[in-house]
């Protein structure tokens, strides 16, 4: 008798919404405090938007983020859209926020990177049934993904960059060395700010 649940209890499942399998994180409270004490990742950053910019020259894509996680949401601390005069809406957001750079925990496929700890490339979404089902494929139309983790000095997995499309990518092996290259130089610009802060104080 299969039992899924029993079987993968780190995911969970909302009958009432599509196929929805979220990731459960453990780390996200050890996350918001590391964010925290940097102060990123609950208001936007020039330089995190034009480090979203040169993402998406970079790799050809429409849309690119920079984005941190908490416990209920996902924040685009840097953002890049086709129209950058308007933010593309990406998901329900509360009153005070910024339109476009909220987003709920249970959309996109930042928050699998962000547990797995380890890039994930889907050339088209619409080919893994895990993530088919996802929110943001009916709601946006997203259907090509390329995200890698922003892991820091401490071991913490502060957030993720991201590419989307809403055309299937071949993003291939140079699509996977390019988003983990850029990643890991987003947290050396992370640690110098880091440095700064220190050196102010």
């Amino acid at each position: 008798m299969n039992h899924p649940a029993s079987r993968v209890p780190y995911i969970s499942y909302d009958p009432t919404r599509h196929l929805l399998l979220t990731p459960q994180d453990d780390e996200a409270p050890a996350r918001v405090a590391r964010l925290r004490a940097l102060g990123i990742g609950e208001s936007p950053l020039p330089a995190f938007d034009e480090f979203a910019r040169k993402l998406a020259r970079t790799t050809r894509a429409p849309y690119s983020m920079v984005n941190f996680i908490d416990e209920r949401r996902q924040y685009f601390a840097g953002l890049y859209t086709p129209s950058q005069d308007q933010a593309v809406e990406l998901g329900p957001a509360p009153a005070s926020a910024q339109p476009g750079r909220v987003m709920d925990r249970d959309h996109g496929y930042c928050p699998h990177v962000i547990v797995r700890r380890k890039a994930l490339v889907l050339e088209d979404v619409c080919d893994y049934p895990r993530f088919a089902g996802n929110p943001v494929v009916d709601e946006i139309g997203i259907r090509s993904y390329l995200g890698a983790p922003l892991i820091d000095r401490t071991g913490t997995a502060l957030g993720t960059v991201c590419v989307v499309d809403l055309e299937p990518r071949p993003w291939g092996r140079e699509g996977l060395e390019t988003i983990k290259s850029m990643a890991a130089e987003l947290v050396e610009q992370i640690h110098r700010m880091e440095k700064q802060q220190s050196d102010a104080l």
